[in-house]
């Protein structure tokens, strides 16, 4: 059995969160926007439907309670979760609140601009943040 091993793309850009009961759930590193990639912990796939059934319905109920929770939290407008995979293969899921007044509104944020670092300070802060967030989650598993 092949091991779960993230891209090195996606392991570049992000910063680990938490192990949800499917995924993995790591923090976007671009300030302009609260992201969160979600990454099931399985080997070698790269579309919704390889997952079984079962983890299809996981890998929703983790995108949308995380969504549902960043939403409120983070006073957002918009909810955008989307599956692209383009530049990436392994399959992820994005989760990203979206604001009227981000810098992408109100086109897609994907290959809008350049991403923005945080200062060291604000990215522990978010990270704290969104891993107490996901502490709170039933996410069953």
């Amino acid at each position: 059995m092949t091991p779960f091993v993230l891209d090195e793309r996606l392991a570049n850009d992000t910063q680990p969160l938490a192990d949800l009961p499917l995924c993995r759930a790591l923090l976007m590193l671009d300030a302009r926007y609260t992201w969160v990639v979600l990454v099931p912990r399985h080997a070698a796939l790269s579309e919704v439907f390889e997952l079984t059934p079962d983890d299809q319905q996981q890998l929703w109920r983790e995108a949308g309670q995380l969504g549902q929770a960043m939403k409120a939290a983070f006073n957002g407008d918009k909810l955008n979760i989307a599956t692209l995979g383009n530049v990436v293969s392994q399959l992820h899921v994005h989760v990203v609140i979206r604001h009227h007044d981000d810098d992408a509104w109100p086109a897609p944020v994907w290959g809008h601009g350049s991403a923005e670092p945080y200062s060291p300070g604000e990215q522990q802060a978010i990270q704290a943040r969104l891993t107490a967030l996901i502490e709170t989650l039933d996410l069953g598993g």
